[in-house]
């Protein structure tokens, strides 16, 4: 505690509160300001589709009010994934979504389980509610449903799983998908979180969409930020059993998706192939991405298999991921370093064009012979 703090004679905010640490987002600039090329964040390196952007223009005045449940946005993602509109919750990014899905389902005294180097929100929204955050241990920095199994206990009431997840980018099958909710109680809320699920080919899907429809415990929460490059208009929506999402509905924030938003994201939905353009420039630069940096294994730099638009590498040799960080800085890149993820050892490091990928690459070489 700071001395401003202990002299602080205000209202103390909840004990589990204090506990909780902020989310620290990607950075944009280096340690002394200058601007650099920003692959910390798993942002679309295409942009936003040119058809999402024309929308903004015709959007709805700022001096109005949105339509508060997002109608003719939910219908259209209704018709493109074959889900009832009433079965959709509209969030201010999937963020939203998942701290209401920890405040509408836990509480003090209660536990949400999340995997050792799973999502940073997950610890934020079961803290914020009051509830016990459970971290089960992983599976080489994947998810091990044994292992979080073994820990879902009376006082369990949420479980949140990243698919693929993030940081780590390591993705859960269907039948590991089907085998962690049937081994859930009936009354335990399974949260698959979807952020990065565009990234994944159709065919190697995980089912969760399908778990969502047919039971009464499972929530389904994707976004706009990655894939259709909407980050800035933070835009995310939930699916699940219609109780699920009066719930979600009952506590969210009034007109929580703007005019602009909502009309950005309409159109974004109506462009698939500035979505499928952007998942065929993430396949085949993140392969080529990982070839260069598994070349360079000898050097101890081990690239984690990823089904995301990112991709982990572990730093086990003499060049310590501390090093390659400062080093991408003055190279001109800002990628995360997550010492405050427990993952001092390693840097995650979002797909961007060919021409930066293979200077990052270049510069990882360089880094990595010099510490020899």
């Amino acid at each position: 505690m700071t001395d401003t703090a202990a002299l602080f004679t205000g209202p103390q905010p909840k004990p589990w509160i204090e506990a909780i640490h902020a989310y620290v987002p990607g950075k944009s600039t280096g340690s002394d300001g200058r601007k650099l090329i920003k692959l910390s964040a798993n942002e679309n390196p295409l942009g936003t589709s040119p058809s999402a952007l024309a929308a903004a223009r015709d959007a709805a005045a700022a001096s109005l009010y949105p339509d508060p449940g997002s109608t003719a946005l939910r219908e259209a993602i209704g018709a493109l994934h074959g889900i009832d509109p009433d079965r959709i919750a509209m969030g201010a990014g999937s963020d939203e979504l998942l701290n209401l899905a920890a405040q509408g389902y836990a509480g003090p005294g209660d536990e949400v389980i999340y995997v050792r180097y799973g999502f940073s929100v997950y610890d934020i929204a079961a803290r914020r509610c009051g509830s016990t955050p459970v971290v089960a241990p992983d599976a080489d920095f994947g998810t091990d449903v044994d292992a979080l199994l073994a820990l879902v206990m009376g006082r369990t009431r949420v479980v949140f799983i990243a698919n693929p997840n993030n940081p780590t980018g390591s993705y859960l099958p269907r039948g590991d998908i089907a085998r962690l909710h049937a081994a859930l109680p009936a009354d335990v809320l399974l949260v698959i979180d979807q952020a990065y699920g565009e990234y994944v080919a159709q065919e190697d899907e995980d089912g969760a969409m399908a778990l969502a429809a047919e039971h009464d415990n499972v929530l389904v929460t994707r976004t706009f930020s990655k894939i259709y490059g909407l980050a800035g208009e933070r835009i995310g929506w939930a699916t699940g059993a219609p109780p699920l999402i009066a719930t979600l509905n009952r506590i969210r924030l009034p007109f929580n998706v703007s005019n602009t938003g909502q009309a950005m994201a309409l159109a974004a939905l109506g462009d698939q192939q500035f979505v499928e353009s952007s998942r065929i420039h993430n396949a085949a630069e993140r392969a080529h991405f990982v070839q260069r940096i598994e070349s360079l294994g000898n050097h101890g730099l081990r690239p984690l298999p990823s089904e995301a638009n990112f991709v982990l590498i572990l730093f086990e040799g003499a060049l310590t991921a501390e090093v390659a960080y400062e080093g991408l800085m003055q190279a001109g890149y800002i990628v995360r370093w997550l010492p405050g993820q427990g993952l001092p050892q390693a840097l995650r490091i979002t797909i961007g064009a060919r021409d930066d990928m293979n200077a990052i690459a270049d510069a990882l070489a360089a880094l990595a012979e010099a510490a020899r």
